[in-house]
């Protein structure tokens, strides 16, 4: 085997019987320090100057007590060790080991994907379960996908809507829940109706545009602006940026730096924003709804002889402008239409989805994330769900070549997962492909936690890439009452069990500790499931984040080309 200027990562796993050979090429001790040359492996690079690499076990520092040549390793001399063998340099501590001539870098070093391939593995639709979700905004921003929804109360008959939420993945399976930002409270002239709402970054600073109704009783879109795309969110200009009974909100800036908002229903109007993004040049203006641009109405109407209805999403794709838009009430079905220019005129272009889902409205929102292109809505596929009780799903798509977008279909299934979730970060507990049961509320420590724990609920995490394997895991919980365990499972809320961490009571909801167990058989790529388990009635504790600790591995920086026989050690 050749090596040029990578790193070799062997994975090994030895006690007073080695499952695997250790393989450490250094000085004596185990001192490499930077700038340093060794025959066969050349100079050490890769860290400051002066500072030194040495081997860890599982924490501790250890000294090599074999040579091979010229050259200490942990293990025999003359390289050979066997599966079947022990050493006297593990012996005490049959644990298994982390080391590598680039020790103690201000790189963290992630094995996972280097170790396994990555599968493929299906996300779940819809993306949120632990409340109604609706009227999903999508917008990329430092390599996640955020996505601002409304929020349907649990029961609801009627849309008034309190607040809104927001999401975030990296990986279009796994969404992290970011609380709410923006709820009627930020502003004073409101007192209902939270509805669709849209955030796009310019200036340094993030702009949150959503319709409410004002305390005299009509509808009007405001504004909120915030420093993070996370809030909170403060009113802008304290009052309506516009406000003529409107709803449905739509943002976006040209290329030119031109931003325009769109809203409407009945109608499509628009305005130019400023480049404050708070105020707009000229009047309001009235699209102009044909069937031409806007499709002839499938469902009888005495107003309203086009397709169009409400909800729009506006974008460009290269030259071509995009108004996709909720049509045909009611049931609402999703169609869209295309311009050369910003303001039309529009030709009608089609359906994209139609009417399914439990809910008779529908709501699109479309973004390109990681080269792909993705399709959002919200129906009431989930228990409880209908017109009033609604969640956000996503589909990928792909364009024709003539720049049309397929019909598409509802699904349960959603895109695939891009890449793996690494468990040896920390990762927060509100991270959730799916979940049974639990629900999440602000964090004393920050952020959000999950909350409402009963016996039997469940969280999904899709796609960890857990590599060679995990030798424990740590969760920061939280119990004012007994408290309870979380069973570690792979595949299935019945899958294997590959470790449980008992949580113990600690005074109080908001109270945190850490709690960390041993785990055994978490390999390559899976999905994980926390099963809660616990006696008695009630939330049994809370849970904040999680973190797995890796086993053993061997990680050697070679930056010369160098030959390794079979048995890992160095020959040239």
């Amino acid at each position: 085997m050749h090596f040029n200027n990578i790193f070799l990562v062997a994975a090994i796993n030895i006690g007073f019987a080695a499952a695997g050979q250790v393989n450490f090429y250094s000085d004596k001790n185990c001192q490499n320090y930077i700038g340093e040359a060794h025959p066969g492996i050349g100079q050490v690079t890769g860290g400051p100057a002066g500072s030194f690499s040495a081997l860890w076990v599982n924490g501790d520092l250890w000294s090599c007590t074999q040579s091979c040549g010229p050259y200490w390793i942990c293990g025999d001399s003359g390289c050979n060790n066997k599966s079947t063998e022990s050493h006297a340099m593990v012996a005490s501590k049959p644990r298994t080991i982390f080391g590598g001539l680039a020790a103690l870098l201000p790189t963290v070093l992630y094995f996972g994907t280097l170790l396994n391939g990555v599968g493929l593995v299906r996300a779940d639709n819809p993306i949120v379960q632990t409340i109604y979700t609706t009227d999903p905004a999508p917008i990329v921003y430092n390599d996640r996908v955020y996505v601002v929804t409304g929020h349907d109360e649990d029961g609801s008959t009627t849309y008034n809507m309190k607040d809104w939420h927001l999401y975030s993945t990296a990986d279009m399976a796994n969404w992290q829940d970011h609380g709410s930002p923006m709820s009627l409270k930020t502003f004073s002239w409101t007192n209902a109706n939270a509805w669709a709402g849209q955030i796009i970054q310019r200036n340094g600073k993030f702009y949150f545009y959503a319709p409410m109704r004002r305390t005299t009783g009509t509808m009007a879109i405001g504004v909120g602006v915030a420093d993070n795309i996370t809030g909170p969110y403060r009113d802008a200009i304290g009052k309506p940026l516009v406000d003529n009974n409107e709803i449905d909100p739509t943002v976006f800036i040209d290329d030119n730096g031109q931003a325009y908002l769109y809203w409407g229903n009945p109608g499509l109007s628009y305005v130019k924003l400023n480049q404050d993004m708070i105020s707009y040049s000229g009047g309001v203006n009235q699209v102009q709804l044909t069937t031409a641009g806007f499709g002839v109405r499938t469902k009888s109407s005495a107003t309203r002889a086009t397709a169009y209805e409400e909800g729009p999403w506006f974008y460009k794709r290269g030259g071509l402008y995009y108004m996709i838009y909720a049509a045909n009430c009611c049931s609402e079905d999703i169609r869209y239409s295309t311009s050369t220019s910003p303001t039309g005129p529009w030709t009608y272009r089609g359906l994209i989805m139609a009417s399914a889902g439990a809910s008779f409205t529908n709501h699109p929102g479309v973004v390109d994330y990681k080269g792909n292109s993705y399709f959002f809505y919200h129906n009431g596929a989930l228990t409880g769900g209908s017109g009033y009780t609604r969640s956000v799903s996503v589909e990928r798509f792909v364009y024709n070549a003539d720049g049309t977008i397929p019909t598409l279909t509802m699904t349960t299934s959603g895109p695939p997962q891009i890449g793996t979730v690494n468990p040896y970060v920390q990762q927060e507990a509100e991270m959730i492909a799916w979940e049974s049961g639990v629900e999440t509320e602000v964090c004393s420590e920050g952020g959000i936690d999950v909350t409402s724990i009963n016996n039997g609920d469940y969280i999904k995490v899709k796609g960890v890439s857990f590599g060679t394997g995990a030798k424990s895991f740590s969760a920061r919980v939280a119990s004012a009452a007994s408290g309870g365990k979380i069973e570690l499972r792979l595949g299935s809320t019945t899958g294997t069990l590959v470790g449980t961490c008992t949580v113990s009571g600690t005074g109080g909801s908001q109270t945190w500790t850490t709690v960390t167990c041993p785990v055994s058989g978490a390999t390559g790529t899976q999905d994980l499931y926390f099963r809660f388990t616990g006696s008695g009635s009630g939330s049994l504790f809370n849970f904040n984040w999680w973190k797995f600790a890796h086993n053993a591995v061997v990680v050697v920086w070679m930056p010369a080309p160098v030959t390794l026989n079979a048995s890992c050690c160095i020959t040239s």
